[in-house]
Parts: C-alpha cells; sequence; structure tokens
C-alpha cells in the first residue's frame, strides 16, 4: 500500500492548514491509501547555513540534530509521496517550513520521481504567491506535480473556518483523488527512468 507523507507546516496544530490537510487524507484513505499528517511544531527550524557537511558525509542528514528536520526526513524516506501544507504570512508560506524543506531536501532527502503537491491557506490573499513558492523545490528534485481541479488553496481565518470552504474541500479532494490515480498508476506499469547526468553551469566565468 502506498502511504503519503502530509507536512502540516502551520504553528497551529490543528488549525485550518490542518483542516486542509485532513480532508485530502480522509480521502486518500477511502481510495485505500495510507497517510500520515507530520506537525512540524512550535519549536524553533534552523535555516540551512551552507555548511556542506550533509554533502561531506552524503548520509542524507543535515549535521544539525536539534530540530524536527532530520526526523522528517525520515518521514520522507518511508512515503511515496508528499503534501506540504503552510498557512500564508505576508504573501508567503510560513518560515519554519520553507526552511525545513530547504534543508530536508539539499541534506538528501529521499524524494526523486516522488508524486507532490503543495497547498496554502490564507484569509484572503497572497495564497497563490505561497502556493508557488511551496511547489518550486519539487520541480528542481524530480517530483511529479500532483494537481487538482484549482489551486490547492483554502480560505479562512479562525480555527475550523477553512472547512466552510465548499470549493476549496472539493479541491482538496480532487487533489487526494489525482494522488490516488497517479500512485495506483505508478505501481501497476513502472516505467524505467531516464537519466542523464547533472552538468551544472554558472554563467559567471
Amino acid at each position: 500500500m502506498a502511504k503519503v507523507l502530509l507536512i502540516n507546516g502551520s504553528p497551529r496544530k490543528q488549525g485550518n492548514t490542518f483542516v486542509a490537510l485532513s480532508e485530502v487524507a480522509k480521502s486518500l484513505n477511502e481510495q485505500g491509501v495510507e497517510t500520515e499528517i507530520a506537525w512540524i511544531g512550535t519549536k524553533p527550524v534552523r535555516g540551512c547555513i551552507a555548511c556542506g557537511t550533509c554533502k561531506a558525509k552524503g548520509n542524507g542528514k543535515c549535521v544539525f540534530d536539534d530540530d524536527i528536520c532530520n526526523e522528517i526526513i525520515d518521514k520522507i524516506n518511508a512515503a511515496q509521496a508528499l503534501i506540504v501544507g503552510s498557512p500564508v504570512y505576508y504573501g508567503q508560506p510560513a518560515g519554519p517550513v520553507l526552511s525545513l524543506i530547504q534543508r530536508a531536501f539539499f541534506a538528501g532527502a529521499q524524494v526523486d520521481n516522488k508524486p507532490a503537491a503543495a497547498i496554502t491557506v490564507c484569509r484572503r490573499g497572497g495564497s497563490t504567491a505561497a502556493f508557488q513558492a511551496l511547489q518550486m523545490p519539487f520541480q528542481m528534485v524530480n517530483m511529479p506535480l500532483v494537481t487538482s481541479q484549482y489551486w490547492n488553496i483554502a480560505f479562512g481565518m479562525d480555527q475550523g473556518e477553512a472547512s466552510l470552504d465548499t470549493e476549496g474541500m472539493q479541491t482538496m479532494r480532487q487533489l487526494a483523488s489525482n494522488m490516488a490515480w497517479l500512485l495506483r498508476s505508478i505501481q501497476s506499469q513502472p516505467a524505467p527512468k531516464v537519466e542523464d547526468d547533472w552538468k551544472g553551469m554558472n554563467f559567471i566565468r
């Protein structure tokens, strides 16, 4: 059975981001897909300091082991797909979830070819900019993007209010259906991956 890891990037454990992620998880469960919602909590999450120790050691872990990052890396590695949810702060995702994803991916979390999606929740505006920011890392690490009938956005301010966004909740369920379909397709007909060795180029010589 495939498993989808859903990361709750909100400091509010059961706020509106959780409501949106729970709607996706419930629909995935109904379609036979296992889920886990991992909350990043309220403790500080370090930003990457570009020390390169993770690359030097090559163990797929961040050298800093005093926050949730390495625990999340283990959960990503154990899952077959990833969904990251965040509230919108000043038109951007919450800082801790951005730091977490940047460090986890750079350190070497096993994400290659795993379907991924982003979800943002806001009171009124800034949702599309935050949604785009959350999706951008997926496109740099060979993660197929899972779509829905609209951008994966829900609206609400007070706790639980996002559940009243009927179109938003429908969008979450459609996202779940698309994710389940893609996972079934991958499992039933896994295609060999065509490799092309990456060669970086800087434009300043």
